[in-house]
């Protein structure tokens, strides 16, 4: 059976939602798990650029895009890059799950103009059938995002997929020749900044822009002279923070995780038992003197 046979005799398949990131805070980007049947998909022109990364067994699949076309059996893994206002024509020949992630051209902008990209560059690339290990993996932790019943708070989300952004460039300049961590001077400032808004959303932009950086300079300087990524840093101190308000004893679990910046209360629980082996009962019985 030829692929042109194949796409007759397949039809019109379908799109079923699995997962989604409404609802999760995460600005300028998203992300949707679906489940997509055997048949031909026709995507119209979005206004945000499209990423789509196959998951699961090898399906043999034709795509039509930017009127380019493309044969080929779609591994685990295996990413399709579509910018914004592009259409194209999908072909599956068995049913497949895709995680696709959007992303506002404000927001890729934001991060090229940071990088210092002539504009030649600073388009976002059509590629498709990418193979790529270390892009796959910021991938799939955005696909540990959507699984998590208990959010990371959304900074995780935002550093994941900027850098999915800087990976599809390659190789920056502006990042290559930069000095490699922060000054003392800055790291305390940051530092303080961070324990002073535990309570609110945090994002890269801000802590970025507090240093006078951009974004994905800001994230390799952070991870090396923290040695944790920006947004586990975030978590670590809310939990520290959590964990001394529990045994002052002045505040209930629901308040504690209100003011140190959790979504809820079985949020902050999941990341103290994650970070301290311990959920916040726990931590409380223990402090408890003796015979009380």
């Amino acid at each position: 059976m030829n692929a042109s046979t194949s796409r007759a005799m397949l039809g019109d398949g379908t799109r079923t939602s699995l997962l989604s990131s409404q609802g999760r805070g995460w600005q300028g980007f998203g992300a949707e798990v679906f489940a997509i049947s055997a048949g031909t998909h026709r995507m119209p022109a979005f206004e945000q650029h499209r990423i789509g990364v196959h998951i699961g067994k090898p399906v043999r699949a034709n795509c039509i895009c930017d009127g380019k076309r493309h044969a080929r059996v779609q591994a685990h893994g295996d990413a399709d890059v579509v910018p914004a206002g592009m259409t194209g024509e999908w072909a599956d020949e068995a049913d497949c799950t895709v995680l696709s992630v959007w992303i506002d051209d404000a927001f890729a902008g934001s991060i090229y103009e940071q990088l210092e990209l002539k504009h030649a560059r600073a388009g976002f690339p059509m590629r498709l059938q990418m193979r790529d290990p270390r892009f796959q993996h910021l991938a799939w932790g955005l696909h540990a995002e959507l699984q998590a019943e208990d959010a990371s708070d959304s900074l995780f989300a935002e550093s994941l997929c900027t850098g999915m952004l800087v990976r599809l460039l390659g190789t920056v300049p502006a990042l290559e020749r930069k000095r490699r961590a922060l000054t003392p001077k800055a790291a305390a400032r940051v530092a303080d900044f961070i324990d002073s808004g535990l309570d609110r959303r945090l994002t890269l932009a801000e802590l970025a822009a507090l240093l006078d950086m951009s974004i994905p300079h800001f994230k390799v300087l952070f991870r090396e002279t923290f040695g944790v990524p920006a947004h586990r840093y975030v978590v670590q101190r809310r939990v520290e923070r959590a964990k001394a308000l529990l045994l002052t004893g002045a505040c209930d679990a629901a308040q504690v995780a209100a003011e140190t910046g959790f979504s809820h209360q079985s949020h902050m629980a999941y990341w103290m038992r994650r970070i301290l082996g311990a959920s916040p009962r726990e931590l409380t019985m223990k402090s408890k003197p003796r015979g009380v």
